[in-house]
């Protein structure tokens, strides 16, 4: 294990065995921790209060807390897919649905590559492998200001043939509550993702009138959603909010999302172990759908040395 000795007024970094190095950053009363396995967002307080479900310095996450999904969000039905003449295979690591899921690099090592009181940026690089036979670099600042966390990723086809690729952030999202049953949720989406058994999109319907509509704002109650929405509607800086309020309005927190994230997951957490079922809400921002890989919708197409870059955030309100 390695260990690190820095000054507190640094934001130290700690060492743990499950998940690596732990960047801390901070910004007033705001604190967050990213870990080294998979530039994971660990955990987000203000005043010490949780603003995202994260977990221990002891444990690893499970349910996809806070990680990064690339270069696929969600599912992959069979790990199978071709493009433009290149066929790859990825492991099926939801077996049950004979499904890859969420990509490759939450189970990578990150490093650091920059770093103040108030910011860490951290890099991989995915290298040719039977589930991804492309090279693509990833670099992530987490940064945190007024309006609460602010992520940007920038990403990099470092090989000599085109790759496709897709992005994905999984943070579970409180406002204290001892259940989501209780929460009150807003998603400005006109349409939802139909999906089969296996979870993956078989087209998309509008959610005006269903039990899918949340585009007022609503208590959740025992509404089950493992569900993707799209057009999504955005306000005059081009950003997408989904928020969540307590049901006595003495705490909320926004998701935004900018142009780049066409969809939004919001998974209730009904498959989760007991003491983890519906504890917290999963709100992800994603670039393409489910099996964009093997379907090819909305799915980015990087030439050799082209760059994207996206953004999203939570503010706590």
């Amino acid at each position: 294990m390695r260990s690190r000795t820095t000054s507190d007024d640094q934001r130290a970094s700690e060492t743990t065995a499950a998940t690596g190095d732990q960047w801390v950053i901070g910004h007033g009363h705001q604190r967050a921790v990213i870990t080294e396995m998979g530039a994971t967002i660990r955990a987000f307080t203000v005043d010490d209060v949780p603003v995202i479900d994260g977990f221990g310095t002891d444990e690893w996450s499970h349910g996809g807390r806070g990680q990064v999904l690339a270069p696929w969000p969600n599912r992959l039905g069979d790990g199978r897919y071709e493009f433009e003449g290149v066929s790859a295979q990825a492991a099926l690591d939801e077996p049950s649905r004979q499904n890859a899921i969420h990509g490759l690099v939450r189970w990578m090592p990150w490093s650091m590559a920059g770093r103040a009181q108030n910011r860490v940026t951290m890099a991989c690089v995915l290298h040719p492998s039977p589930g991804y036979p492309f090279t693509l670099g990833l670099s992530i600042e987490y940064r945190l200001g007024r309006d609460g966390l602010t992520v940007v990723t920038e990403a990099e086809n470092l090989g000599p043939t085109t790759l496709p690729f897709g992005l994905g952030f999984h943070p579970y999202l409180t406002v204290g509550t001892p259940t989501v049953d209780m929460v009150r949720l807003t998603v400005p989406a006109d349409r939802r993702l139909i999906t089969d058994d296996r979870g993956l999109p078989t087209g998309e319907a509008p959610v005006a009138g269903t039990e899918f509509d949340f585009t007022t704002g609503r208590l959740l109650g025992t509404s089950r959603l493992d569900t993707g929405f799209t057009s999504l509607r955005r306000d005059a800086d081009g950003r997408a909010r989904v928020e969540l309020d307590h049901p006595d309005g003495t705490m909320g927190v926004t998701l935004w999302a900018d142009q780049r994230f066409e969809y939004v997951m919001i998974y209730s957490g009904d498959t989760l172990g007991a003491g983890e079922r519906r504890r917290a809400l999963a709100i992800e921002p994603m670039t393409c759908p489910p099996d964009a890989l093997r379907s090819g919708n909305d799915v980015t197409v990087l030439g050799p040395g082209a760059r994207w870059t996206g953004s999203w955030g939570i503010t706590p309100r």
